[in-house]
């Protein structure tokens, strides 16, 4: 685990290096994934529209930090009251990661003459990417390691998941806002990120421990089952 997350965060930094240089072989590919891609958004009305739907609403990053904020409030009655802490503090500064590096790099998003959809702040990385790597990543450890064990829906959850997260990112592009290598910077980041933050709880909870399954004695707060 720890071994992906530095491949992870070693190719996300590559990334911003090549787009803070302007290296001419990355921006030339990017030019001409998205250029192909608006045309066909243009082309397509009805289809541009359902992805404007999921890109705005459905994943989008407010969305998103709901789902989070849910999860801190069932954990908190849940009586897991330092994860509900951990998963808001690792949510809020997911957030600010993000923001600070849009801020660092300050790249110009695509530019279009007929657009189909609009955003806001710099582009690099994809806010919608990260944050849904970030969400999902973070929620589907949560319920595998309380509840994955006598859940029968557990795969269709996981694949809701992942269908979100790369979903996520191919509508940013098709819908003209994001670069390509946006979208791979705000996947990478955003793995890199959750798994840091579970291997952070686990060794900051390690001394914390709770009833496990009957029979089962007792495990550490933050082991999967």
């Amino acid at each position: 685990m720890r071994s992906s997350a530095l491949v992870s965060g070693a190719l996300a930094v590559l990334l911003l290096v090549l787009v803070a240089v302007g290296w001419s072989p990355l921006l030339s590919l990017d030019r001409s994934i998205t250029d192909e891609l608006h045309r066909s958004a243009v082309a397509e009305p009805g289809f541009t529209r359902f992805n404007r739907i999921l890109s705005d609403w459905v994943w989008d990053p407010w969305t998103m930090r709901g789902l989070i904020a849910l999860a801190v409030v069932v954990l908190w009655a849940l009586r897991e009251r330092l994860l509900a802490q951990w998963l808001a503090a690792a949510g809020l500064l997911a957030a600010g990661v993000q923001q600070g590096l849009k801020w660092a790099v300050g790249r110009a998003r695509p530019g279009w003459p007929d657009p189909v959809d609009s955003a806001q702040y710099a582009s690099f990385p994809s806010g919608h990417a990260m944050t849904a790597t970030v969400t999902c990543g973070l929620l589907l450890w949560v319920l595998a390691l309380h509840w994955r064990e006598n859940w029968r829906g557990w795969s269709v959850i996981a694949s809701v998941a992942l269908v979100s997260v790369l979903g996520v990112g191919w509508t940013r592009v098709y819908l003209g806002v994001h670069w390509p290598s946006d979208v791979v910077a705000g996947w990478l980041l955003g793995y890199s990120f959750v798994v840091v933050s579970i291997i952070t709880f686990r060794r900051w909870g390690q001394d914390i421990e709770r009833p496990g399954p009957p029979g089962s004695g007792r495990r550490r707060m933050g082991e999967t089952p």
